[in-house]
């Protein structure tokens, strides 16, 4: 398999998605919800969904692809070559303030990400990675992530963390967020996993991220040494939904023994 070529081709369809969607702004947006008042979706998130099914099946018949609106196939293993794409990351963002969302897109080669791809679309940055060839902004590469303490740290994370919830222990968070030199919270997993693995941010983490949410990101910052997990310091589960946790290292292992108590 050609994974210069793949790569190639996938960066072109990512841009020519993002034109779409910044198109999008100058027609009518259908706004409806899924799972509840605000899992929020739009036609573009669909249409744009469908365009990567349709051009990666045209192109590539024998690869299968797993999409966050439904369209592509039922996955249960990613054996094979498996697209794992979410064509809006950060929907609510996109329908409120026209910015802060991205395109995420993760190439699987028998379970193995190799290609990763998270897309800015209205700023036009592209952070790119293939497997032991380092990740870029840009064409720019990214430097290698260094270790740095709780105390000097910038941490990306939900405010509803830090009040009683049924996912997570508060208090130690409530900890965290005081120890900390700040929090940021973007309301997209892949513009986060972006600003992890440029350094803008030093760690995130969530309770519930589906596949499509990480599966680019993850390739993205393992390679700038940034370590990802779930929050039982698993490795992160592209299958279905679960936590999840990527911080620069050793920061990671000390979020996780000091301030991640899962209930």
């Amino acid at each position: 398999m050609n994974l210069e070529a793949i790569n190639r081709y996938a960066k072109s369809l990512i841009k020519e998605a993002g034109h779409h969607i910044r198109a999008s702004f100058s027609g009518r947006i259908d706004i409806d919800t899924k799972s509840g008042a605000n899992d929020l979706v739009t036609n573009i998130d669909r249409e744009v969904e469908q365009f990567f099914i349709s051009r990666i099946k045209q192109d590539f018949p024998n690869h299968r692809v797993l999409g966050e609106e439904g369209f592509g196939d039922t996955i249960q293993s990613l054996d094979g070559v498996v697209w794992i794409v979410d064509p809006i990351d950060g929907t609510m963002n996109f329908i409120h303030q026209k910015r802060n969302f991205a395109i995420s897109l993760g190439i699987f080669v028998e379970g193995v990400g190799m290609l990763g791809y998270i897309y800015d679309v209205m700023r036009d940055d592209l952070y790119a990675a293939t497997k032991g060839e380092g990740a870029y902004c840009n064409d720019e590469r990214l430097p290698q992530l260094g270790a740095i303490p709780i105390r000097d740290a910038v941490v990306g994370i939900n405010a509803c963390w830090v009040a009683p919830n049924r996912y997570i222990h508060h208090e130690p968070i409530i900890e965290l967020v005081h120890q900390c030199r700040g929090t940021r919270s973007y309301g997209s997993a892949a513009i986060e996993l972006a600003y992890v693995s440029s350094g803008r941010i030093d760690a995130y983490m969530s309770t519930r991220l589906s596949p499509w949410d990480i599966a680019g990101g993850i390739i993205i910052a393992q390679e700038v040494g940034a370590i990802a997990t779930n929050m039982k310091g698993e490795k992160p589960n592209l299958l279905e939904q679960d936590t999840f946790m990527v911080a620069r290292p050793g920061l990671h292992a000390d979020l996780l023994a000091h301030h991640v108590r899962l209930k």
